[in-house]
C-alpha cells in the first residue's frame, strides 16, 4: 500500500464530528416510467440523495451543482445551485418493463436509463477558492465531473470519495442511452492513488479491475439485495444487507454512499459505516424517488450511531488502520439493532400505491411532454 494511499485511509479517522465537507455533482430531473406509463417524476442526482442523508445527521456541507433555468426543485434544496442560462437541467428517464425476462429466464423488470438533457459540466473555477475541506465527494451522474475538476477536489480536500459512475459513463449521442467504459481507458485512472474511496455498483465493478484498483484506493462495491463489499489493499469484507421490497432502485447507491460517509464523519469504523449505508440504501429502494424517513426512526438511528461511535472509540487497539477496516467488536449486534429499528417502522408493500393519482399522473405526463417537445441532442 503506497504512502499516499495510507494517508487517505488514515485521514478518515480524523473526520469524526467534522462538518467541513464538499459535495460536487449536478441535481437532476428524474422521470420514472413503467411500460411507457409515467409513474413519477422527482428531484434526482446523487447530490440530492446524499444531502437527504447528511441533513438527517446535521452534517453541513457545501454543495456545488449546476441546473438550468427550468429547474423545478429549488424549494427542496438548502444550497442554491449554480444556474446555467445556456443549458437545461440534466434529465434522466428510467424506463422499466414488467414483461422483459430476467437473465435466468423468469419474468421480472429491467431498467433502461437514458439521459435526455445534460446540463453544463462543473469546472474547477466553480469550486471554493482558498478553503480546505476535511472530505470531498465527486458524485457525477451525467458527465458533469471533468478531470481538472476532480484534480482540484483532490487538492483542496483531505480525503475524497468518488462514485465511479461519474467517471465511466458514456451517452449515446442520438438517444442518450447510458453505457459503461473501462476505468483504465479514462483519464481519471491516474488519480486513483490520490483518492480515499471509490464506490461502484456490481455492474460497474466489471469495468474496474478490482484487484488492481484496490491497491490504489479503497473500493466499496454495492450489490443490491446482497449488500456491499469493501476492498482494500490487503483485505476485503462483506457487509450484510437489510431485507426489503424494492419499489424503485433509483438513488439506492447514492443513499448507501451518503450513509457510508455520514457514518465515517460521525466516528464509525469503515465496516459499521458501510452497514449504515446498506441501511439507508434499503430504505431508499422501498420508496419512489427521493425517500422520506419517519422522524422517530431517524431519532433511534441517530441515537444508535452515537452510541456505536463511542463504543468504536473505546475498543480501538493495536494496529489502528487494520482495526479501521476490519469488523469491530459488536458489529453484528449493531446490525441486529438497526434491523430491529427498521422492522419496527416497516411499511408493508401492499400499503404502497405505485399507481399514482390521476391528477399527479396528468401533471407528470404534461411535464414529460414539455421536456420531449424541447428535446435537444
Amino acid at each position: 500500500m503506497g504512502t499516499k494511499n495510507q494517508t487517505n485511509y488514515k485521514s478518515t479517522r480524523s473526520m469524526a464530528f467534522s462538518h467541513q465537507g464538499l459535495v460536487v455533482g449536478n441535481y437532476c430531473h428524474d422521470i420514472l416510467l413503467k411500460d411507457d406509463v409515467v409513474l413519477a417524476e422527482s428531484l434526482g442526482g446523487a447530490a440530492s440523495f446524499i444531502s437527504n442523508i447528511f441533513s438527517l445527521f446535521s452534517i453541513h456541507c457545501s454543495y456545488i451543482s449546476k441546473v438550468g433555468l427550468d429547474f423545478n426543485y429549488s424549494h427542496s434544496i438548502s444550497t442554491p445551485p449554480i444556474i446555467s442560462p445556456t443549458s437545461k437541467t440534466t434529465l434522466f428517464e428510467a424506463r422499466f418493463s414488467s414483461t422483459k425476462p430476467n437473465s435466468d429466464g423468469s419474468s421480472g423488470s429491467d431498467r433502461t436509463l437514458k439521459r435526455v438533457f445534460a446540463c453544463d459540466p462543473i469546472n474547477p473555477i466553480d469550486l471554493p477558492i482558498c478553503k480546505r475541506f476535511d472530505f470531498g465527494m465527486a458524485v457525477g451522474v451525467g458527465g458533469e465531473i471533468k478531470l481538472e475538476t476532480l484534480e482540484k477536489l483532490v487538492e483542496i480536500c483531505d480525503v475524497v470519495f468518488v462514485d465511479v459512475q461519474g467517471l465511466i459513463r458514456e451517452f449515446d449521442q442520438i438517444d442518450g442511452t447510458v453505457r459503461l467504459i473501462k476505468l483504465k481507458d479514462t483519464n481519471f485512472y491516474p488519480l486513483l492513488p490520490k483518492i480515499g474511496f471509490l464506490k461502484a455498483s456490481a455492474e460497474e465493478a466489471q469495468f474496474l479491475d478490482i484487484e488492481e484498483v484496490r491497491k490504489l484506493c479503497c473500493v466499496v462495491v454495492t450489490d443490491g439485495e446482497k449488500g456491499c463489499k469493501v476492498y482494500w489493499n490487503d483485505g476485503e469484507v462483506e457487509i450484510s444487507p437489510f431485507s426489503t421490497v424494492q419499489i424503485d432502485p433509483t438513488g439506492a447507491g447514492d443513499s448507501l454512499l451518503g450513509g457510508f460517509v455520514a457514518g465515517l464523519v460521525l466516528g464509525l469504523s469503515v465496516c459499521d459505516a458501510a452497514l449504515l449505508g446498506n441501511f439507508f440504501g434499503s430504505l431508499t429502494v422501498s420508496q419512489i424517488g427521493l425517500p422520506k424517513f419517519d422522524p422517530k426512526l431517524l431519532q433511534r438511528v441517530k441515537d444508535e450511531v452515537q452510541n456505536r461511535s463511542l463504543q468504536c472509540t473505546q475498543h480501538q487497539v493495536g494496529d489502528r488502520n487494520k482495526c479501521r477496516f476490519s469488523k469491530p467488536l459488536g458489529h453484528e449486534q449493531f446490525y441486529e439493532t438497526l434491523n430491529a429499528i427498521r422492522r419496527a417502522f416497516y411499511i408493508p408493500v401492499q400499503e404502497y400505491n405505485t399507481d399514482l393519482p390521476d391528477v399527479h399522473h396528468k401533471q407528470t405526463t404534461s411535464t414529460l411532454n414539455h421536456c420531449t417537445k424541447h428535446h435537444c441532442s
